[in-house]
């Protein structure tokens, strides 16, 4: 029975994606199915939103091995639609899915509707300057970037969970893994981030941020220079386009000039505040609430008035 696929080998990503296939489910009144290989996580599919939850049963975790298989399933479910995390695994397992199906493929999507028996598609590009508006016949895929949709809301439902053998795909092999460590927190995680810029004199100034960060439960970020041509933070804390995209629900910044490469980057914040001197800062287009003036004024200012409202 045709329907819309979801899958990511990261559930939390997977669970993002039912939000957009729940608009896609409403209109094209077919079922909405996750595949995945967390048993475990079933039920929480289902919690989400999911009518029907293939669970691949295979020693093999790793989804460069499974892409055949996950392919296979698919055209053997007559899917639609197929929403795929877009994660740089999940691209590999899409890309393979499309020439299976013999579908049409978009990448990072931030929109996708269905309209006159097609799916359309919009993604950024340019670092954000145009915009890319794809039309698919069916069946269709589409790679979503992670956090661009809200997971939905648990409720208690009920659902289809079926387990699928199948065969890894031999010519893939993990020999070993080395992790890459990350020490400090995930900013594309925090719900509040105070960022610096090149605005700062030197780096010991940073503590001004840091202690309004500490006034906000807030964590700090910082923009390309600061990180890579500074190094006064790690390269995990700066957010543009080759950097961390970012979705909080407040980002303030100070000293922050907010060109393009970095706009695109937290464009998607929920509450965007800025600091800066320059009154034609590029960061005041993107900003909700701006204050010109130096940022060795504002910051102790500011953060003496949330620890006294404490």
């Amino acid at each position: 029975m045709p329907g819309i696929f979801v899958f990511s080998e990261d559930c939390a990503i997977a669970r993002q994606l039912l939000t957009p296939g729940f608009e896609l489910k409403q209109v094209m009144h077919q079922p909405s199915c996750v595949i995945t290989t967390a048993i475990e996580a079933a039920e929480q599919f289902i919690a989400a939103g999911a009518d029907k939850v293939f669970v691949l049963q295979t020693e093999s975790l790793w989804p460069e091995g499974l892409a055949t298989a996950i392919a296979n399933l698919v055209v053997e479910e007559q899917a639609s639609v197929v929403l795929v995390g877009g994660t740089v695994r999940g691209k590999n397992v899409a890309a393979r899915v499309a020439t299976r199906l013999q579908a049409g493929m978009s990448s990072d999507a931030h929109s996708v509707t269905f309209a006159d028996g097609k799916i359309e598609t919009a993604r950024m590009l340019y670092a954000g300057l145009a915009l890319s508006e794809e039309i698919l016949s069916l069946p269709a895929v589409v790679t979503i970037p992670p956090r661009t949709f809200v997971e939905p809301a648990a409720t208690v439902r009920q659902g289809i969970v079926k387990t699928v053998a199948v065969v890894p795909d031999e010519r893939v092999a993990i020999s070993e893994v080395c992790p890459n460590e990350r020490t400090g927190v995930d900013i594309e995680t925090a719900r509040k981030l105070v960022t610096v810029g090149r605005g700062f004199r030197q780096k010991t100034d940073l503590l001004l941020a840091e202690g309004l960060a500490k006034a906000l439960d807030a964590d700090v970020a910082c923009t390309r220079g600061v990180a890579e041509d500074f190094h006064w933070l790690p390269v995990e804390r700066y957010i543009g386009i080759s950097g961390r995209k970012v979705k909080p629900d407040l980002y303030l910044s100070a000293g922050v000039s907010g060109q393009v490469q970095h706009i695109v980057g937290m464009r998607d914040s929920k509450v965007i505040a800025a600091i800066n001197t320059d009154e034609r800062a590029p960061i005041f287009e993107a900003a909700d609430y701006g204050i010109v003036g130096d940022l060795y004024e504002v910051l102790p200012l500011l953060t003496a008035a949330l620890e006294n409202k404490q």
